[in-house]
């Protein structure tokens, strides 16, 4: 495909070449944000081509000039097209008319960045430009990626006045289903980026209430049963960063993320479009590229380290870094503790929404299950505590040793609260000790002290954690059930109301916490091999599995 405007010269386009058969992306834009794009493409695993319309003098605080170029060229087949900074309506015409000529009526995934205005406020875009931008390029595009202040002024194209200010998430939908009713034909979609719109979980609760074809996607927040990650942060009120996806077949999904505060943003526009490019060429569907690109986008802020006196880029190589497990960040405070329960997620909730753990919230549970329960748990946390014996003789500095130790010694001091509980039920010391080892306590006791002869320090954590991090959740689960109106659950005249407030109590959920810091300190001092990661999340799984077991075991008495 050779891409140039009469009587000019042809335009030197840098290709790299490869060493393997990566997806290729061409980009027809400006010389502005390029290295983003470069990059961006790059740690996606796409090849880019670049064909640069206009060039762009500019730092982190300012753009100083722009200059249009004389031609662009690309001359291999391409996987997914861009189009990002045009500058003039000679050169979008001179674009569409190549699309048109090289491709006939099978264009590759376009993705349309219509950009208008730079982060610094300098306009990028000649008003002749957006007509044909509209009419001509937006019928060949599978997604147009406008902001606030893009769509404001697209919108506005051929009305009497100026489009309504989009300052909410109701202004954005609206927005959207403007741009499909004025614009026609138009884009196959329209991804409405919400960074200068301030919204909150709650808002987004209510519009997704409100027009129920509205899908939301959470990728960027706390799901369900993750209430520990969270204990003592308020994340209601959390700002978010939403970004709305609207297709021409009626489908709308919110993206909704963490709004992270920084100056990393340099770029932010194409590094999202270019990113969606990518899963468009790898073949990704439009909403799991844009989910992937969205992703990929925030953790490149994330990660960023500022530098410039205004904004600057974003950490484009995070995804490239050689480690199994993200980085502790202020919206991921526990991102292993995260991963071992995205990973597992069916187990984890057969688990904590166990329907032992649902009578018991409820106050149905048969006084039979309790009570066998209690009696092998007694049984288990012997197990428990040589287990920390075991993690206390792998340690090999005092601070481990000693926080070992005092698990034990909590242990000793849970045995005689156990031993009073199970007297409010009728059962003697004496019971407790002649009580024979159920099958379920056997497995799962000698598994948790196979794991510790087997000499990873962190791969016993992983084993013991799941009791003491699964029981955490379990207590603010019951918490949360009890709140919502109409739940069966209760506390009130609930018979195993004591053993409710001992796992959400706050004593139980400080242990919960350091627990959780200490594996993911431990996980960050010694990064794990992709075998050993893998292995310690089998461990996990397998314990949580066997803790499933336990429930089962003393559901089969009722």
């Amino acid at each position: 495909m050779h891409l140039e405007r009469p009587g000019r010269k042809t335009l030197e386009v840098r290709l790299i070449h490869w060493p393997t058969a990566p997806r290729r992306v061409a980009k027809v834009s400006g010389r502005v944000a390029s290295s983003a794009d470069l990059k961006t493409f790059t740690a996606n695993g796409c090849y880019e081509a670049i064909a640069i319309a206009v060039l762009v003098a500019e730092n982190s605080i300012d753009i100083h000039d722009v200059f249009p170029s004389s031609s662009l060229f690309v001359d291999i087949s391409m996987d997914a097209l861009k189009t990002r900074v045009l500058f003039d309506g000679e050169i979008t015409k001179a674009i569409v008319h190549t699309l048109k000529t090289h491709y006939g009526e099978n264009v590759p995934p376009l993705v349309c960045d219509p950009v208008c205005l730079s982060t610094s406020g300098h306009s990028l875009l000649n008003s002749d430009a957006i007509s044909v931008m509209i009419k001509e390029l937006f019928p060949l595009a599978t997604l147009s990626t406008p902001n606030k202040s893009e769509a404001e002024l697209l919108l506005a194209y051929g009305r009497p006045g100026a489009y309504p200010g989009i300052s909410t998430l109701e202004d954005m939908y609206q927005a959207c289903k403007d741009f499909f009713t004025q614009f026609v034909p138009g884009p196959k979609a329209i991804l409405l980026k919400g960074g200068h719109v301030t919204a909150t979980l709650a808002d987004v609760d209510r519009v997704s209430s409100a027009h129920p074809e509205i899908s939301v996607v959470r990728d960027g927040l706390f799901g369900e049963n993750m209430e520990i990650l969270h204990v003592g942060r308020d994340v209601s009120g959390v700002e978010l960063v939403v970004d709305m996806l609207y297709e021409n077949n009626g489908a709308v999904t919110i993206l909704a993320r963490p709004r992270i505060e920084s100056t990393s943003t340099h770029g932010t526009g194409c590094t999202l479009s270019a990113a969606i490019a990518c899963g468009l060429a790898q073949g990704l569907s439009l909403l799991e590229a844009t989910k992937a690109g969205a992703s990929y986008t925030h953790m490149g802020i994330e990660n960023a380290v500022p530098f410039g006196k205004g904004h600057g880029p974003l950490n484009h190589l995070h995804s490239m870094a050689k480690i199994s497990i993200p980085r502790s960040t202020p919206s991921n405070p526990y991102p292993f503790t995260k991963l071992l329960i995205q990973e597992n997620l069916v187990i984890w909730k057969d688990y904590v929404e166990h329907d032992f753990v649902k009578r018991l919230a409820q106050g149905v549970l048969a006084r039979e299950s309790f009570v066998h329960f209690v009696k092998q748990d007694y049984h288990y946390l012997k197990y428990y505590a040589r287990a920390y014996g075991i993690l206390a003789a792998r340690s090999t500095t005092f601070p481990a040793i000693e926080s070992a130790t005092r698990t034990i010694l909590n242990v000793l001091h849970e045995i005689g609260t156990h031993t009073a509980f199970c007297a409010r039920f009728g059962i003697t010391a004496d019971e407790l000790e002649s009580t024979e080892e159920s099958t379920a306590t056997m497995a799962y006791g000698g598994y948790l002290l196979d794991i510790g002869l087997q000499g990873d320090r962190i791969k016993l954590l992983m084993a013991l954690l799941a009791c003491l991090l699964g029981y955490g959740e379990v207590g603010l689960w019951i918490k949360k059930e009890v709140a919502k109106p109409g739940s069966l659950a209760k506390l009130e005249g609930n018979p195993y109301l004591h053993w409710i407030e001992d796992y959400s109590g706050p004593e139980y959920q400080n242990a919960v916490r350091l627990g959780m810091e200490t594996i993911e300190v431990c996980a960050m001092a010694d990064p794990p091999s992709p075998a050993r990661y893998k292995d310690w999340c089998e461990v996990w799984r397998k314990c949580t599995k066997l803790e499933k077991g336990f429930w089962d075991m003393a559901m089969q008495m009722s």
